[in-house]
C-alpha cells in the first residue's frame, strides 16, 4: 500500500463537474486527489495565419499555476515577462491531444482555445489538464452544433491523460507530488478511448529501465486512462448513429 492507502494501479479520487463557469463555451472542474485545474473552451471566429483559406480549424491551449497552487508562493510568469519552458511543453501537449480526439476539417474556419489554469498541485497537473480539457472542448464542440454553427459534433474519441512511474523499484500508477519527485522513472501517457495512445513522455532519474518495465508502465497507463475515459463517458452518452456525441443531464462525475 502506498502512503495514501492507495494500491499501486489505482487512480486517486477523480472528481469532474461540468459547466463550472457560466461564461465559456464549455468549462470543468476536475480533481485528481489534491490536484485541481479550472479547464475551459472558448471559441473564436477565426484560425492562424498558417490555415486561412483552407477551411478547416484549430486548437490551441495555454496552461498556468496560480501563484499559491503550491505550497510556496510562485511569481506569475506574466509578471516575470517570460513562460517557463515547462509551460510552453504542457500548452502544446494539451493542444495535441484534443487535436487527436477532434476532426478539425468539420469545424470550419474557427479555433477552439482551451485554458488550463491550476488552482491547486500535486502532482499530474498536465495530466488533469488534459483529461479535463476534453470535457470542456466536448461541451463547446455541441455547444457549436446545437446553436447551428458546424453540421456535427466532429468528436473521433475520448481523450485523456495519466501519470505512471517507477518508486523504489516498484511501477506506480497516477503519482501525486511526493511519488513524483522520488520516482526513478516518469512517465505520461495521453490515450484514447479506443485504448491507443497519443503521446508517450518517458524519462529515467540517474536510472535505466527494461523493455519489460515499460511494457509494464504503458499497461498501467492504459488501464487508469481506461478508467479516466469511464468518468468521461458518465457525463456523455456517444450516439454513433447520429453522429454525435450527445450530452446527458449529467453535472458532476466521480470515482
Amino acid at each position: 500500500m502506498r502512503k495514501d492507502g492507495r494500491r499501486e494501479d489505482e487512480l486517486r479520487p477523480v472528481k469532474i463537474v461540468r459547466d463550472f463557469l457560466s461564461h465559456p463555451e464549455g468549462s470543468c472542474l476536475i480533481e485528481f486527489g489534491d490536484t485541481k485545474v479550472i479547464c475551459t473552451a472558448s471559441v473564436t471566429e477565426s484560425v492562424p495565419p498558417f490555415l486561412k483559406g483552407k477551411g478547416q480549424g484549430w486548437i490551441t491551449a495555454e496552461y498556468s499555476m496560480l501563484p499559491r497552487a503550491t505550497h510556496t508562493r510562485n511569481i506569475r510568469e506574466s509578471v516575470q515577462g517570460k513562460i517557463s519552458g515547462r509551460t510552453h511543453e504542457i500548452q502544446r501537449m494539451i493542444g495535441r491531444a484534443m487535436r487527436t480526439a477532434v476532426d478539425l476539417t468539420k469545424l470550419g474556419e474557427r479555433t477552439l482555445w482551451v485554458d488550463c489554469d491550476v488552482i491547486q498541485a500535486d502532482g499530474g497537473t498536465r495530466t488533469a489538464s488534459i483529461t479535463g480539457a476534453f470535457v470542456a472542448v466536448a461541451d463547446a464542440l455541441i455547444k457549436l452544433y446545437e446553436d447551428g454553427i458546424i453540421q456535427s459534433v466532429p468528436i473521433k474519441d475520448f481523450v485523456a491523460a495519466v501519470s505512471v512511474g517507477i518508486v523504489n523499484g516498484k511501477p506506480l500508477l497516477d503519482l501525486n507530488f511526493e511519488e513524483d519527485s522520488m520516482a526513478q522513472v516518469d512517465m505520461n501517457v495521453v490515450g484514447t478511448g479506443e485504448g491507443r495512445f497519443s503521446e508517450v513522455q518517458s524519462m529515467g532519474e540517474e536510472y535505466t529501465f527494461s523493455r519489460d518495465e515499460l511494457d509494464n508502465l504503458l499497461d498501467l497507463a492504459l488501464k487508469g486512462i481506461s478508467e479516466l475515459v469511464e468518468l468521461q463517458r458518465a457525463l456523455y452518452e456517444a450516439n454513433r448513429s447520429i453522429g454525435y456525441w450527445k450530452r446527458k443531464e449529467v453535472k458532476e462525475a466521480r470515482f
